[in-house]
């Protein structure tokens, strides 16, 4: 019996939105290219099963896939989309046992999880207390994002996601700009910035704009990000040790998932600490 997606008007984003192997057909498992890297110990083809996946669609190494060298297994994150594609957009029929549905239900995917990423931004943008004045216009674009979740593999391969994402992105930028205005003074503009590397110890962030900026290995310990806008930035091996990330907008698991903190690292209530930090 295929499941039901949770209700999106919630206070969070709610399970709908998380990962739940158990409810998935190890999609991204075999769906994903890997190439052989500091992230994956081998290259794999998009539609090839990962030599871990088991029958029952389990990961036999899941315990051990940093020590296995799966870095980048730990980091991703689909966003709920597997378990949707899985029991909703297929209907609980599989792809081994149906293997003339697999590359389709291989491609839809990463649509799923593009949309499932644009309702937990929207998700979101419903939460913050000053985004108020756009709730409505902010809760039209989550119903549609969400009707669209619901149509067929045909409607989904045929979307196009970059009109979605164009039509979306002005009101995250509208909802970015009221909750970081509560930050007074000049805020820092790092958008699409390139940072790698960067010494920013200490430094003050609060309510930056660092939406797309490259933050990769960059050294952000203790600095204070309260109500920085994150969406976007690539924040792989950044050092976050005991920096405050109260507030930080749009930032997703993903991004937490990449970098690097301790247990001093202050993350949104939202996001849950990674086991390897």
């Amino acid at each position: 019996m295929p499941v039901q997606p949770d209700d999106p008007h919630t206070d969070r984003p709610g399970s709908a939105l998380r990962a739940d192997c158990g409810n998935c057909f190890g999609l991204c498992c075999v769906a994903l290219t890997l190439s052989a890297s500091a992230d994956f110990p081998v290259d794999k083809d998009a539609g090839e099963p990962c030599q871990h996946l088991r029958t029952d669609f389990r990961c036999g190494i899941h315990q051990r896939l940093r020590e296995q060298g799966y870095r980048g297994c730990t980091v991703y994150d689909c966003f709920g989309a597997g378990q949707k594609v899985s029991r909703i957009t297929f209907g609980g029929q599989d792809w081994r046992r149906a293997p003339g549905s697999a590359e389709r239900m291989f491609a839809v995917l990463p649509v799923m999880r593009q949309l499932h990423e644009l309702l937990w931004y929207l998700g979101e943008a419903l939460t913050l207390e000053p985004a108020r004045p756009l709730y409505g216009e902010l809760r039209d674009a989550l119903d549609t994002t969400e009707r669209l979740t619901l149509t067929d593999a045909d409607a989904l391969l045929e979307l196009d996601m970059a009109a979605r994402r164009a039509a979306v992105n002005p009101l995250l930028l509208r909802t970015s700009e009221l909750v970081r205005a509560q930050v007074s003074g000049r805020k820092k503009n790092r958008r699409g910035a390139d940072l790698l590397g960067t010494k920013l110890k200490g430094a003050d962030l609060r309510g930056a704009d660092l939406r797309g900026a490259c933050l990769i290995a960059a050294d952000l310990r203790d600095a204070d990000l309260r109500l920085a806008d994150l969406i976007g930035a690539d924040l792989r091996d950044t050092d976050l040790r005991g920096a405050d990330l109260t507030g930080a907008v749009f930032l997703v698991q993903t991004q937490v998932n990449a970098a690097r903190g301790d247990a001093a690292t202050a993350l949104p209530t939202a996001l849950t600490r990674p086991a390897h930090w």
